[in-house]
């Protein structure tokens, strides 16, 4: 966006070429580090890096410039949403072995919708009462590097920070030693099971919240402009027959409720989790002794705000800018730890922007409101098979279909059969579906040939790789390119979670202090980077996992 002059970037890149083959006369060591870091930024797409790349000169900038960057990574399942990729980013496998399928799903043997990661057995650290959302791995069907680390290497610490419960539960997977996630006026927060004490299971953070309530109570976060280029991208919109101006600052909120909820989806989420993920580092010496030690940090101000503002505006601007920032000190705080820092940074997935937005630049882009397109298809059914009931329910989007009975429970074989092959016979004429698909039929689907590049493979490969059995729908539906299944409203307009590839695509960066600065353009998938990163710290790979192994070293071998 505010990139160099073309000139200017010209003698910028031919400098570097010419360097390079200096920086590369030494061989390419290995890292050898005492703590991974794992990053990830929640809906940071490839397009958005590519966008701002020129413009970070913080620990963005400092990744892009001095690390192993591969511009492509692919999520390579077809539901991009938040819990399902980040199930993906430290197990090596794809959601149909994780079992984390979507943000939600339906249990078809209960007749309710069920979050990703419920777990009804524990309850919140900071409401013991039994409030909130209650959270934990148990429906998490794959082990994470952490577990594997721990398993030879039981002395090997593992933590986990985030903006939300997801982000945090599956990149930790089952056994670290703390998972906090953000509750904004409360501070870091994690489940407490039976018989464990919720103060204990705080003590980790206790401090940095305290700290965190008196430092906001002092002076309170507000978002305006850190960075004044920005607002060149301020414009007035239209959405969902709301009018609105893209801008900072916000409107000033109504009540505590709202106030809440806007400091959430601003860059104070960011700020927060990187603050909680270096008071851990220090408190417990993370990296400083002979184990090797993993701290985990999902960042998920860029998905709050993508929803709510887009991707394209202001908003997202001054935002990426100020994580660039602060993930600069973040990476500053590291060079305290005695042993050898590897830090990795990858995406749960992409997005695009709004559809009226993209409309305006020319893209053939727009809405297909989930309530009323899902109220027509089952109206549609009801009569063609004389049925008294609405025979088809969704949980999380309309993505993903479940096919019931009139308890709104697993219905009949008979009827199970009549209604799939109805409801795939009507999709496969709404212009507005690109293709749906059976999911029994997706179950026994042979993959492709081993080596397919993961932005060559079919769209109804992305969708096998979302589809465990039990939990995934009974139909699944990939809607055109650009047509956003979501309602415009005063919190959410733009989305995620299609098979395309402005919904997979991310970066992937592996930087080490005193690493080289390399480009690796070629895709590779996010399910690559558990086996590397088990590679250089001696850590046996579980045999069923979907990555491989990518070298860091001089190569080619890991």
């Amino acid at each position: 966006m505010f990139s160099l002059p073309k000139t200017v970037a010209a003698a910028a890149f031919s400098a570097a070429v010419l360097a390079a083959p200096l920086a590369h006369a030494a061989p390419v060591e290995t890292p050898k580090p005492k703590l991974v870091v794992v990053i990830s930024i929640d809906q940071f797409s490839a397009s958005l890096f590519e966008q701002y790349r020129a413009d970070f000169h913080g620990g963005l900038g400092r990744m892009a410039r001095q690390g192993t960057v591969y511009p492509s990574g692919f999520q390579s399942h077809g539901m991009t949403e938040t819990c399902p990729g980040h199930s993906t980013l430290l197990t090596g496998k794809y959601p149909n072995k994780t079992g984390i399928v979507a943000n939600d799903f339906y249990d078809l043997a209960t007749g309710k919708k069920t979050y990703c990661l419920a777990d009804p057995s524990v309850v919140l650290a900071n409401d013991p009462s039994g409030g909130g959302r209650l959270a934990s791995p148990k429906l998490l069907m794959a082990d994470a590097y952490g577990d594997w680390l721990k398993a030879v290497s039981p002395k090997s610490r593992v933590y986990a920070v985030s903006g939300k419960d997801r982000g945090a539960i599956n990149m930790a997977g089952h056994k670290a030693d703390g998972v906090f996630w953000l509750e904004t006026r409360f501070g870091m927060t994690t489940w407490v099971s039976p018989g464990e004490d919720a103060k204990a299971k705080l003590a980790p953070v206790a401090a940095f919240n305290a700290k965190l309530t008196a430092d906001q109570k002092k002076h309170p976060f507000t978002w305006t402009y850190g960075d004044k280029r920005c607002a060149a991208l301020e414009d007035d919109y239209v959405t969902g027959g709301r009018s609105w101006r893209a801008a900072l600052p916000r409107p000033a909120p109504k009540d505590e409720a709202t106030a809440t909820d806007d400091l959430s989806v601003s860059p104070y989420t960011d700020r927060v989790t990187l603050d909680a993920a270096q008071a851990l580092r220090d408190e417990f010496k993370l990296g400083d002794g002979e184990a090797t030690d993993v701290l985990t940090i999902s960042l998920s101000a860029t998905d709050f705000i993508g929803h709510r503002f887009g991707t394209k505006g202001p908003e997202m601007c001054d935002h990426l800018l100020r994580l660039d920032d602060r993930l600069g000190v973040f990476l500053d705080s590291l060079d305290k730890v005695k042993g050898q820092v590897l830090v990795v940074l990858a995406a749960d997935h992409g997005g695009s922007d709004f559809p009226e937005r993209l409309a305006q630049q020319g893209y053939d882009a727009g809405r297909v409101p989930p309530a009323q397109w899902l109220k027509d298809l089952n109206a549609t059914l009801r009569g063609q098979l004389a049925l008294a009931y609405d025979p088809l329910v969704q949980a999380g989007g309309i993505e993903s279909l479940y096919v019931v009975g009139p308890d709104g429970k697993t219905p009949t074989v008979g009827d199970h059969a009549r209604i799939t092959t109805a409801a795939l016979a009507v999709l496969a004429k709404r212009p507005e579906v690109y293709a749906a698909y059976d999911s029994n039929t997706l179950f026994t689907m042979a993959p492709p040939p081993k080596g397919t590049p993961p932005d060559e493979i079919s769209v109804a490969e992305r969708m096998r790789r979302s589809a465990y059995p039990g939990r995934v729908g009974d139909i699944l539906v990939a809607f055109q390119p650009y047509q956003t299944p979501a309602s415009a409203g005063a919190t959410y307009v733009a989305s995620h979670g299609s098979p395309w590839n402005y919904d997979r695509r991310v970066p992937i960066l592996f930087w080490w202090k005193g690493g080289p600065a390399r480009e690796r353009v070629l895709p590779i998938e996010t399910v690559d980077i558990a086996p590397t990163i088990a590679a250089v710290t001696g850590v046996p790979v579980p045999a069923d996992v979907d990555g491989r192994c990518l070298p860091l070293g001089a190569g080619p071998g890991c």
